[in-house]
């Protein structure tokens, strides 16, 4: 059972874990809002955005685009210095709305001020598939020889049907190919799964790792289904509740749990759990209960169950 610990004590791969093996300290992300937009927003390929997003609800309050880039590091760095004490090291998150979805002249600009930014050793590009292109990808490729470079996918689901449903405007191939080109290129890459979207079962949303195993990414971010005001799920929510069906909390660890069984031991587990403030809710809640706790509910579920992370990889079918 050792193996699967990969040289510690927790039954998941952690992404803590991950930066003190590769860097031997924790690094800490620091979020910028840097004023992009998205292609399903501005009419490209779609108006309104995305039927759960409203990006309001887990900007932090120094993270504005009224702020230049650096300014928004330095007022994070002072910000997690109260928090994370030891925390020295630090990357750039591009994190509102599609991050790549600018000329590259643009884009060197603003990734190159963030690069300038002492302390700030690279940069976590959230982005869309199609958002990226052969251009793109290749100075991201010659900036990752030097910088801790990755690129985050929202892939949300692995059901053309329910990208369809929540307005995202591209589909699960397109996302596969844009995972494949970036990770060709030696980028690191990261996706992100929302559980418990309308029309997926259980069952499906466990069957969606027999596509993320077989693809080349790095990390991964899952979190449940939360209505956030302001947005078309807020609408619909109101007029159709039966249409959704939310995880509670305990029912939550029991699914992530599962479906950490199942997932490919090589991938890093970023996130499993998004914590809204209540004030942006238009939907049932879990209450005040914070990130820490729910990994602490987390693993000790996993103990529990003696599991852990890709305990049935290898039997799952493929």
């Amino acid at each position: 059972m050792v193996s699967y610990y990969w040289g510690h004590q927790r039954r998941f791969n952690s992404y803590p874990e991950y930066f003190r093996k590769h860097y031997g300290e924790r690094v800490q992300k620091l979020t910028v809002d840097a004023g992009f937009t998205c292609p399903n927003r501005d009419g490209t390929v779609g108006r309104g955005g995305c039927a759960y997003c409203n990006n309001d609800a887990f900007n932090p309050s120094y993270c504005t685009p009224k702020k230049t880039v650096r300014q928004q590091l330095l007022e994070g760095i002072d910000f997690h210095k109260v928090r994370y004490r030891k925390a020295y090291r630090y990357l750039a998150y591009f994190q509102a709305y599609s991050n790549t979805y600018a000329t590259l002249e643009k884009l060197r600009i603003l990734y190159d001020e963030a690069l300038s930014v002492p302390g700030v050793m690279g940069i976590v590009i959230g982005t869309r598939p199609d958002c990226v292109d052969d251009e793109k990808l290749d100075y991201l490729a010659a900036l990752s020889r030097t910088h801790y470079v990755a690129v985050e996918y929202g892939m949300e689901s692995c059901y053309n049907r329910t990208l369809e449903r929540i307005n995202r405007g591209h589909t699960v191939e397109q996302c596969m190919e844009a995972i494949e080109a970036t990770a060709a290129r030696g980028i690191r890459v990261g996706t992100h799964l929302i559980f418990g979207l309308p029309g997926e079962t259980r069952r499906e949303m466990l069957d969606e790792t027999t596509i993320i195993n077989r693809l080349p990414i790095d990390t991964i971010k899952l979190h449940q289904l939360q209505i956030a005001a302001d947005t078309a799920f807020a609408g619909q929510y109101a007029e159709h509740p039966e249409e959704f069906q939310l995880f509670g909390c305990d029912e939550y660890i029991d699914f992530v749990v599962q479906f950490m069984e199942r997932l490919h031991p090589r991938i890093v587990v970023e996130r499993f759990a998004n914590e809204m403030p209540p004030r942006y809710l238009a939907g049932p809640g879990w209450g005040l209960i914070r990130n820490v706790e729910l990994w602490r509910m987390l693993e000790k579920r996993l103990t529990e169950r003696n599991t852990w992370q890709g305990r049935l990889f290898g039997h799952v079918v493929m």
